[in-house]
């Protein structure tokens, strides 16, 4: 199906679901069906998709039917990526059985990035906004933590991160991001400003949790103490 025949062909959302999942290949190599499963407000690379009107964003929040299929869109690409919704209700992402090879098509086929973009901005006009900051949360973890994805990183930190439109989200992310990414002095996602009130909150964290801990050692003691002395080994 070439890129004409998919925007006149009058394919369902439905037959889509049901006949383009796991045909990774078709997934990969066609490069319009973005735009019909997850539209925005701009304008993409589909010139026969057009632009969502604030209308139009209204309509689609209030139908079930709607959501209930971009929710299912969202998860046939998470599976196009080696990844799977572990609830709706919280966005929890994992990993996919296939991850690996999935992950490899992700690192060495960067237009996807520009895709990934766009579901994470769709995800947040059309009702889903609390799926956003689970995926991008993700995709952080699995680059800066442990180490895949590395041609995708800089997509995850300039343009994934800021697609979320929650802004104590946002700021959670960046403060994950800017504590697990190596080295910190070439971190530059947020002020320098920023990064020193992170660095005092981390300290002080740390000094509370010090003094929990040394807390706890002294009541240990105690308690060690009076075991002793009711057994007699110090009488009374």
């Amino acid at each position: 199906m070439d890129c004409f025949s998919f925007s006149y062909s009058g394919i369902s959302i439905k037959d889509f679901h049901n006949n383009w999942r796991g045909r990774y290949d078709k997934l990969e190599y066609t490069h319009t069906f973005i735009q019909w499963l997850f539209p925005l407000r701009e304008p993409g690379m589909n010139s026969a998709a057009s632009p969502l009107t604030e209308e139009e964003v209204e309509a689609f929040c209030q139908s079930h039917e709607a959501k209930a299929n971009l929710l299912e869109s969202y998860k046939l690409m998470l599976d196009f990526y080696g990844m799977e919704l572990c609830n709706d209700q919280t966005g929890e992402v994992k990993r996919a059985e296939n991850w690996e090879e999935r992950f490899n098509n992700l690192n060495y086929n960067l237009h996807n990035s520009l895709r990934i973009t766009r579901i994470i901005k769709c995800l947040g006009i059309l009702g889903y906004r609390h799926l956003q900051a689970p995926l991008v949360h993700f995709f952080l973890k699995e680059s800066l933590v442990k180490g895949e994805l590395p041609y995708v990183k800089d997509s995850i930190l300039n343009y994934f991160m800021f697609a979320v439109l929650d802004k104590g989200e946002r700021k959670k992310l960046v403060e994950f991001a800017y504590f697990n990414y190596h080295p910190k002095d070439e971190f530059v996602w947020c002020s320098e400003k920023i990064q020193m009130q992170l660095q005092q909150k981390h300290t002080t964290g740390c000094r509370h949790v010090a003094h929990a801990l040394k807390g706890s050692e002294r009541i240990h003691s105690m308690k060690r103490l009076v075991k002793i002395k009711k057994i007699g080994i110090l009488g009374t």
